[in-house]
């Protein structure tokens, strides 16, 4: 009988060492197969392998779609592309974004629920915000094993934190230790009762693939919100999951409380400089036209466009203030 021997792992911002850590401490030919999610940007190339599987003894690579999965091997997502399991192989999908990232924690989390059970263990290390905790319930409710980063020794510490607030962890652990407990729940046997899967989380893994969805199937796992899907503009569906609550689109774009919020003030934002930019182009435009004016001898003329040139730039001083002041607040907001 098998033990706990798919394991998923999360990370964000702060990962890449921490996973090294993670690795060194496995020992080679290791009876379990990893899988790993690491927010990176989508069209940069990523070193995760290499750095992987020069810090452990694991050999550490990026799958190809449907590629058939091997005990004591690293499965890194490939950038701009979801990690989903399957019995016995991987899918790599350009499914939609979920919590503003593709690759996603909780996709992969879902659907190593779904797939393998009891057998799953969901790790939750380093990052922002809370990417990873509905997946991370999905796997303790399928029956498997939820372990997370000590949020005191994590360098950002929210989605380790999110993971503890929302989910019955079973192991909180600083990095180092990791290793040799996840060793010893290799020799520990699965439970015998398999949990059915809810029927949402199949629908989202689903999602994932890029199943075609329509509205009937939203209802199903959830309801309607007065929110906007930001990246798409269409509707948003509010799923409520324990003390969860998540949002997502008939497209599929998933967002938790907090990416949404931080999507919105992206788009506030850059709706902020691009106001700047239009009241500037108009402080131009006012000062050419009255210096045109004052050529003609249109003194009254000239000085009503000077007026507007003033009045815009002052109300593009009001907006570069809101936006310096709100730009230091995130960043005391990260620790960065």
């Amino acid at each position: 009988m098998p033990g706990h021997d798919i394991i998923a792992v999360g990370a964000s911002a702060g990962g890449i060492a921490a996973l090294t850590t993670l690795v060194k401490n496995l020992p080679a030919g290791l009876p379990a197969s990893l899988f790993v999610v690491v927010h990176i940007p989508a069209t940069a190339p990523s070193m995760l392998p290499k750095i992987l599987s020069r810090a452990g003894n694991l050999p550490a690579m990026q799958p190809a779609d449907k590629d058939r999965i091997e005990p004591g091997y690293i499965y890194v997502a490939p950038p701009d592309h979801h990690l989903l399991l399957h019995e016995g192989y991987i899918r790599v999908v350009r499914g939609p974004k979920e919590n503003r990232c593709r690759p996603a924690i909780d996709p992969l989390f879902r659907s190593a629920a779904t797939t393998y059970g009891p057998r799953t263990v969901g790790v939750i290390l380093t990052g922002a915000l809370d990417d990873g905790a509905a997946g991370l319930l999905a796997i303790k409710r399928a029956g498997g094993i939820a372990i997370v980063q000590d949020p005191e020794e994590a360098p950002y510490p929210s989605m380790p934190i999110s993971a503890i607030e929302n989910v019955n962890v079973d192991a909180v652990l600083p990095v180092e230790e990791m290793g040799a407990h996840l060793v010893r729940l290799l020799h520990e046997p699965v439970p015998d009762k398999i949990e059915p899967v809810p029927a949402g989380t199949l629908l989202e893994v689903e999602i994932a693939e890029m199943k075609d969805i329509d509205q009937e199937i939203l209802d199903q796992l959830g309801s309607p919100s007065h929110f906007a899907c930001p990246t798409c503009h269409g509707i948003l569906w509010e799923l409520k999951d324990g003390g969860l609550i998540r949002y997502r689109c008939r497209i599929g774009h998933a967002f938790s409380p907090d990416s949404l919020l931080a999507e919105h003030s992206e788009s506030v934002e850059d709706a902020l400089w691009a106001a700047v930019r239009a009241l500037e182009e108009s402080v131009s435009l006012s000062k050419r036209l009255a210096e045109s004016a004052a050529l003609r001898g249109h003194s009254v003329t000239a000085r009503r466009f000077l007026k507007r040139a003033k009045e815009n730039h002052a109300q593009a001083d009001v907006l570069r203030n809101v936006l310096e002041r709100d730009s230091i607040g995130a960043g005391e907001s990260t620790g960065q």
